[in-house]
Order: C-alpha cells, then structure tokens, then sequence
C-alpha cells in the first residue's frame, strides 16, 4: 500500500533476526536471550528493529546470541511458567514485551537481567523503583502508550463527530486495562460523549462485543493497548469492516493492516532501544546502570482507503497532522 511520509522514520535493516532458530542454541558458543511476549512473537520489522539494536551493541544474531523465544498468546495465565522455563534454561537476559509479561519475569528471577518493553508507568506497575537509576535486575523502555487514551479518543471524535457513544474494547485481565478504561471514561465525560466498555479478553468476547455495537448504539470504538488485542489485529479489523464501525488504534501496525487511524508511540524505535539494552548488557552493562528509556516520539497515522470504505471524509485538519498518510 503506497504511502505518503510526512516526517522521516527509522530505517530498519532487513533480515537481521528475520530468523531466530533455535537449533543455534546447539552452539555453545552462542548466549542466549530469553524473549517473553504476552501475545504471539512479533512481526519481521519489529524483530529486524530489535536485531539492529543488538547489532548497534556489537552482537549478531545466529552469529554471537541466539533467541529463545515464549509466548503466552494472550493467556497470561501461561507467563509464570514460561518465565520460570527461561530461567531454567539459564539465559543470560530476558526481553519480556509489555507488562504483563514483564512482572511475570520480574516474579520468576531476582539474578538473571531483565529488559522490559512496557507501555505503562514502570513505577506504578512495580517493575522499577527509579527512573533513572533503577535498582535490581530490571531495567527498559516505556513508551508510555498506554497513557494516551484521552488524544486516541478526541482525534476519534474530530473525525466521527456525530458518533455520541463510544465503545471502548478492553482486555480486562490485562493490569493496564482500568486506568485505560478510566482514562477514555473522563475524556468522553469532556467531551460529553457516553462510554461503554466491551470486553476483549479472547477471540469470542472479541466476536461477541461487536455484535452487540449495533443494539448498544456505538458509533464508534477505540481500541486500548494490550497484548493480546495487538495478535488479534486481524480479527478486530475485520469485525470493523463488517459492522461497519470506525475505529482508533494504540499503533500504526493495526492501519497498515488496514485500520482507519492510530494514534501511539513508534514500537519500531522502542524494539530498537530494548535490543540496544539488551546487547549492552550482554557485553557487561548492569541494569542499574541503564535508565529506564521513556521515549516520547509518536505517530498519528490515517488510512484513507478505510476512511472512504466507512463513507467518511477525513477533515483537513486531521490530514496536516499526520505523521503517515495511507491512500
């Protein structure tokens, strides 16, 4: 799908971790990283980013480090003990992608180091006690992405003004889903706009909520960040096809695959700087040595071919803030 640019992005090098076997765990000469995701393993460009990363610090994958990967596919009742079989296989650094996974690291091992990727406030969710000196064996990135409701939830209304009830879909099992919910229920209170929450906690809640948008009067929906809704991009943009609902995203990867607009932070960066602080520790860094990295770059992007297939015509003032233009 051809695009038009409006601020540079980063350059992602091909092919870097465009496999990460596990039959290279065979070398013994290779250190291994453990990789926790909450959700399914991510697509190419984030593992190329994170790949990069690790380059920048001077290791290679399948070369230098190997990957073992984990991954609860949205069951986090599952990251317990997949952390604990990280910690058995004695990796030398875990990566554990968004929050709950990374407690779930964080309660499995007090010795082994652990790089977070987490949109939350990482001292209100209990990873770290400091930003900028953080204590222990935990250390990462916070692109805060959960904290950015309010904004998901005006540029909605600019472009769907009439839509007076908002559906918010949530994965309540996920410890990020209240203040989101609380977030987005303030906003609309402003706004003058009424909320209501649908669940999102597995593939049939997922079905279930937007069958009931119709008879609930939603108009349109905003999608909150978590894990598990991130894997189920596919379905939550088909199901918003077919009801015919306009819908705001945590994260550009949902309005590539054709989504209408998203509004987050640029995980392309973030999987960048966690495989840079993975690879510095790897080479000798402690994790209290390393802040926690809080970026504040972050993309609004629209997808115009969406916007026409819901019969909507995005206002001038949307299109010259856009970071991405998708036509």
């Amino acid at each position: 799908m051809p695009s038009v640019r409006r601020r540079d992005f980063i350059t992602l090098l091909g092919g870097t971790a465009a496999a990460w076997p596990l039959a290279a765990r065979a070398q013994q000469h290779l250190r291994v990283i453990g990789f926790l995701h909450q959700g399914s393993p991510e697509p190419l460009t984030l593992t190329n980013a994170f790949g990069k990363g690790l380059s920048e610090a001077g290791l290679i994958v399948s070369q230098n480090v190997a990957i073992e990967d984990r991954a609860a596919d949205g069951h986090y009742d599952r990251l317990p003990a997949l952390a604990a079989e990280l910690v058995e296989h004695r990796v030398a650094v875990i990566a554990a992608n968004y929050l709950p996974a990374a407690l779930a690291a964080k309660a499995a091992t007090q010795t082994i180091p652990i790089v977070f990727l987490s949109g939350s406030d990482p001292i209100g969710a209990g990873l770290v006690s400091s930003i900028n000196r953080p204590t222990g064996n935990v250390t990462g990135i916070a692109p805060m992405f959960t904290l950015l409701g309010t904004k998901n939830l005006e540029l909605l209304h600019e472009l769907v003004p009439k839509a007076s009830v908002i559906g918010a879909l949530a994965n309540q099992s996920n410890p990020n889903a209240e203040h989101q919910v609380k977030d987005l229920e303030a906003a609309a209170r402003i706004l003058g706009l009424d909320l209501v929450v649908l669940a999102g906690s597995n593939e049939r809640e997922i079905d279930g909520s937007f069958a009931t948008m119709a008879e609930r009067r939603i108009g349109a929906l905003v999608v909150t960040a978590d894990g598990f809704l991130i894997s189920q991009q596919d379905q939550i943009i088909a199901l918003a096809a077919r009801y015919a609902v306009p819908a705001m995203y945590p994260l550009s990867r949902y309005v590539a695959a054709g989504g209408l607009m998203s509004y987050g932070a640029n995980l392309r960066d973030a999987f960048l700087q966690t495989g840079n602080y993975v690879g510095r520790i790897l080479k000798g860094a402690k994790p209290a040595d390393l802040p926690v990295l809080q970026p504040t770059k972050v993309e609004f992007v629209i997808n115009l071919k969406t916007a026409k297939a819901h019969n909507l015509t995005v206002p001038p003032t949307l299109l010259a803030i856009a970071d991405e233009v998708l036509e």
